[in-house]
């Protein structure tokens, strides 16, 4: 019993660490490390992270959660496939403004293409949404692989180490959606390969 106990906690953790609207964070984080974004000063490292956290974490979060009082939708409800609309079409409109600032910024262009990566993750999700329910969170870890491989080849550096420690996040994530049965193994699948070749593709082709 205690044994099984630990192991929803470990499920919720890794829901709430992982939780899509992350996604785009990490891989700015990520990229800072691993990129000549190294070299820029750190206040303006600062800055980009303050508005990608505002736009694809705080307001699509503030909002959904907002709009969930204002129409009293529980979260039990919200597992629900029709009741999944709202919330993405929140997190595109987000998304779409963070993506229009960084642009208006002139801020450097794989930045700018990390955050339309996610937008086109979120529309991909929402467009498969209208006949077939996908996790989303699934989606947002698969989309984190396919981001890493698409920009080794951009930047010319071996993901191999980075690779293994993304799957492993990528398979507990989804574990953590069945263990909390949010999601079934099909729906999981499908969100994990949907993420991956929306994210491997918007990095290479944007």
């Amino acid at each position: 019993m205690k044994t099984n106990k630990q192991i929803l906690v470990l499920a919720k953790m890794f829901t709430l660490l992982f939780a899509p609207h992350y996604f785009t964070l990490l891989c700015l984080l990520v990229l800072m490390g691993f990129s000549y974004m190294r070299i820029f000063p750190l206040n303006y490292k600062i800055f980009l992270l303050a508005i990608v956290y505002i736009f694809t974490i705080a307001a699509p979060t503030l909002i959904i959660s907002l709009q969930n009082k204002v129409t009293g939708i529980t979260r039990h409800q919200m597992s629900q496939r029709e009741m999944r609309t709202m919330p993405y079409i929140i997190s595109i409109l987000c998304y779409y403004i963070c993506y229009q600032l960084l642009t208006s910024l002139a801020v450097p262009h794989f930045v700018v293409s990390v955050v339309l990566a996610s937008l086109f993750v979120q529309m991909a999700c929402a467009l498969v949404n209208c006949w077939y329910k996908v996790s989303t969170h699934s989606a947002a870890a698969g989309a984190i692989n396919g981001a890493l491989i698409a920009f080794s080849f951009v930047f010319n550096f071996n993901p191999i180490w980075w690779l293994c420690a993304t799957l492993i996040i990528a398979g507990c994530v989804g574990s953590s959606r069945l263990i909390l049965r949010r999601h079934t193994l099909a729906e999981v699948n499908t969100g994990i390969f949907l993420g991956f070749i929306v994210g491997l593709l918007s990095i290479l082709l944007t």
